[in-house]
């Protein structure tokens, strides 16, 4: 195995798109279209199926970005796309008008892969909308019986995302080394260790 799978999902508007254009090192593929649902974003266009994008690693592997769309009307494909996924970054936006029901959406979405500990939270635009603050979003997490990395992010900023995924690796790296019971989970334990992104 010498690519790793990683997603980046949310709400729409939260910068999944921008994030991978922020650190892919292809051009990234997006399959954006004019947005006719104004209810969840006021963005003018919309992914409709995935983003995708390549990083490398310092470890010679390369990191397969995807970006899943995030309306409602689409989250069918939100388990779909994180099959096989090593892990999954769920970005928020904190000027949306209830963006801990949105984290509870994406966390109910991905409660597999918050069970295999592959789940970072970050939350973007905290400089012009304050609150909820990341304490609230750490409590709302703790409510639910789990414990995920909360973390304030810019996805315009390339150090930003990949400061994620170091997280991200981390946390993983973490949990796998405590419960890794299969050759799978081994390798991907081996792929991760040490791997940052260039």
């Amino acid at each position: 195995m010498s690519e790793i799978k990683l997603l980046f999902a949310g709400p729409m508007g939260a910068g999944k798109t921008t994030a991978i254009r922020a650190i892919s090192q292809i051009e990234p593929i997006n399959t954006e279209v004019a947005n006719t649902d104004f209810s969840e974003s006021g963005k003018a266009e919309t992914t409709v199926a995935l983003d995708y994008g390549e990083l490398a690693l310092d470890n010679g592997h390369t990191l397969r970005l995807y970006g899943s769309p995030g309306q409602r009307r689409f989250e069918f494909m939100w388990p779909l796309l994180a099959e096989g996924a090593l892990g999954v970054v769920v970005l928020l936006d904190n000027s949306r008008p209830d963006p801990l029901a949105d984290m509870n959406l994406f966390l109910d979405a991905f409660s597999r892969q918050i069970g295999a500990g592959r789940v970072v939270v970050a939350v973007g635009r905290l400089d012009s909308h304050p609150q909820p603050g990341l304490d609230d979003y750490a409590a709302a997490i703790a409510a639910r019986g789990e414990f995920l990395p909360v973390l304030e992010v810019d996805v315009r900023h390339r150090a930003d995302v990949t400061g994620l995924l170091d997280v991200l690796f981390d946390q993983i790296e973490s949990q796998s080394t405590e419960t890794a019971a299969d050759a799978n989970e081994d390798e991907w334990l081996q792929l991760i260790r040490h791997a940052r992104p260039q």
